[in-house]
């Protein structure tokens, strides 16, 4: 009997079964990370636990947060399941615990939120210099929401400490856009300098009726030069670090940053016009240049 036949059957159906699951664009990769020439991986999460996200990789932001957005964070609504994060923004009331009647500032005026949401952060375990990071992620696009990928550098307040939004989703002038953003700081305190690109929302359904369905790849290269920020492999926004110096001289995309996910809903996402949104991660993957 010839043993080669069968098993050369097998191992090709079993690559076309791993072929089929890595162009499943509907559905999560069970496939592990691949490799790049030239780069070594140096950090994952595939979220392939069910559960709450691993509290070695991810910590939560807990209230209200920044923008005037309507959500209040906590640890309720990002869950790992099937392979996923999922990150879920709920209409329910929640009390806001700082609440200070007649007080100036939004965070304490307010004495009930009336959506919730997470965001989750590597900061304090995890933080980079430089790399490739490639996050697979199918996105939430009613209007109200405003997902996010994004990181943040480790000194200095913002914006001096420097952002990467590899993906933010909202309105601009009540038109749904994906936008890929780098700032810095200036010379006035909570003042940034933008680099911002942005593309109408329109322009990818007219193109692919099933977009809103599909897990898409967002990447960022990041080296000692430029910032590169692709979806899909089509580059969308290039920032020369040359250009990102603070108002002291200083740099702050020459230190290390570490990583956001969040879901938003309301301020630059619009008024909410559903009860409930789901922002789902694939995976998170960080490489470096081999030696770096």
């Amino acid at each position: 009997m010839n043993f080669k036949t069968p098993i050369f059957f097998i191992v090709c159906l079993m690559s076309q079964a791993a072929m089929g699951q890595q162009l499943n664009v509907f559905a999560s990769n069970p496939l592990p990370p691949k490799s790049i020439a030239g780069y070594d991986l140096v950090w994952n999460d595939e979220f392939n636990k069910e559960g709450k996200p691993d509290t070695t990789n991810w910590i939560y932001e807990n209230g209200f947060e920044r923008n005037e957005e309507l959500q209040w964070y906590g640890t309720g609504n990002a869950n790992c399941m099937n392979g996923t994060l999922v990150i879920e923004g709920r209409k329910e009331r929640v009390k806001n615990v700082n609440y200070q009647p007649g007080s100036d500032s939004w965070r304490l005026n307010r004495e009930y939120a009336e959506y919730t949401s997470s965001s989750i952060q590597t900061k304090g375990h995890h933080q980079w210099t430089f790399g490739r990071f490639e996050i697979r992620a199918r996105i939430d696009t009613n209007k109200g929401s405003w997902p996010a990928i994004w990181t943040l550098g480790v000194n200095k307040e913002w914006p001096s400490n420097g952002e990467i939004d590899i993906m933010e989703f909202y309105r601009v002038d009540d038109v749904p856009n994906l936008l890929s953003n780098v700032a810095w700081g200036t010379g006035k305190p909570y003042i940034a300098k933008w680099h911002t690109e942005k593309r109408p929302f329109a322009g990818f359904t007219k193109n692919d009726p099933d977009w809103v369905k599909k897990f898409h790849i967002w990447r960022m290269d990041w080296d000692e030069n430029s910032i590169n920020l692709y979806l899909d492999d089509k580059l969308l926004n290039t920032t020369l670090l040359s250009q990102t110096l603070n108002a002291d001289g200083s740099n702050p995309f020459l230190q290390p940053h570490f990583l956001l996910l969040n879901l938003a809903l309301g301020g630059n996402g619009g008024e909410p016009s559903k009860a409930n949104f789901k922002y789902e991660v694939d995976y998170v993957r960080v490489y470096q240049k081999v030696g770096k």
